[in-house]
């Protein structure tokens, strides 16, 4: 791959004096983002609200979005939302939960088919009742908690547990961000929204793992570098990994973005925020956590006898 060779395979940047300022700079950004939660909250769509979710395609020609509109607002339904994608031959139509259970909501539909029928076809049609979309809150906050649970079970048996609790840091700071971006871009959070977190912690934890396993590594390898050397060393040895992972991800997320449809849109953006916020937090708050929580090196007995020798490797 072209990209391959203008990679540096040595660098020497100093990541962990970016410690200083990355973590008031996250700390700062994650009190902001509980801050939009609480003030602005969630745009949940159909699946956690309830309510009738209808994707209509125009027969011939253009979506008419006013038109769409003022049909359905005379149908006496409250609160509705219109929105054009698809190249303008295609509208979502989002209808609030009516009172009556299932049976109301079927109704909804029934009345929209004969409003629109003649002129639209109708691609999709969801009908979530309060029941279904409280139990999927609960699921879907479960899922998360787990996911997190999860990590760091397997992360205090497989590395120290200094390693369990800053990849846990890590997480904990890509989810509140995340769930900062969704208050602040009011982007309609749904399950495949929930599919995004989990898939930005993955890929986080993925990264946080692979610097991890590096500084391990060299842990047993250097033993007469500094803390800071070491951690700065590692990082920068799985640079070239890490960039070219993003770009690649990068990449097909763009692709999602520009060419996907209006449903896999909202999961294509939170993807690409967290492709950026997952690669930071794994460089700048997983890596310094492990000086905050007293990992050390551990010198061996030349190093001790010469301490003024330049750090060599460990046979």
């Amino acid at each position: 791959m072209w990209l391959v060779r203008y990679i540096p395979e040595e660098t020497g940047f100093g990541f962990m004096r970016g410690r200083l300022f990355a973590f008031p700079f996250s700390a700062l950004l994650s009190i902001l983002a509980v801050a939009l939660f609480f003030a602005w909250g969630m745009n949940f769509g159909i699946d956690f609200k309830g309510g009738t979710l209808v994707e209509l395609q125009a027969r011939q020609g253009q979506v008419n979005v006013a038109d769409i509109r003022e049909r359905a607002t005379a149908l006496g339904l409250g609160g509705i939302e219109v929105q054009e994608f698809g190249g303008g031959r295609d509208a979502s139509l989002r209808v609030e939960l009516q009172p009556g259970g299932d049976q109301a909501q079927q109704g909804v539909v029934g009345r929209l088919r004969e409003s629109f029928e003649r002129d639209y076809e109708f691609r999709r049609v969801e009908v979530v009742g309060p029941r279904v979309s409280g139990e999927l809150v609960q699921s879907g906050t479960l899922g998360v908690v787990l996911a997190i649970l999860s990590v760091l079970v397997y992360l205090w048996f497989r590395f120290e547990w200094q390693f369990a609790v800053g990849a846990v840091v890590a997480t904990l700071h890509d989810l509140v961000l995340t769930i900062g971006f969704f208050a602040i871009t009011q982007i309609e959070f749904d399950m495949t929204s929930i599919a995004a977190i989990l898939t930005i912690l993955g890929y986080s934890l993925n990264d946080t793992v692979v610097v991890y396993d590096r500084i391990r590594e060299t842990l047993r390898k250097y033993k007469r570098m500094t803390i800071y050397e070491l951690i700065d060393l590692a990082v920068n040895q799985t640079l070239s990994r890490t960039i070219l992972t993003g770009v690649t991800t990068f990449l097909a997320l763009i692709a999602l973005a520009i060419f996907g449809s209006e449903v896999i849109k909202g999961f294509a953006y939170a993807m690409l925020f967290g492709l950026v916020v997952g690669t930071y937090s794994s460089v700048f708050i997983a890596a310094p956590m492990l000086i905050y929580l007293g990992l050390r090196t551990t010198p061996s007995a030349d190093a001790v006898a010469a301490p003024g020798k330049t750090p060599q490797a460990a046979e």
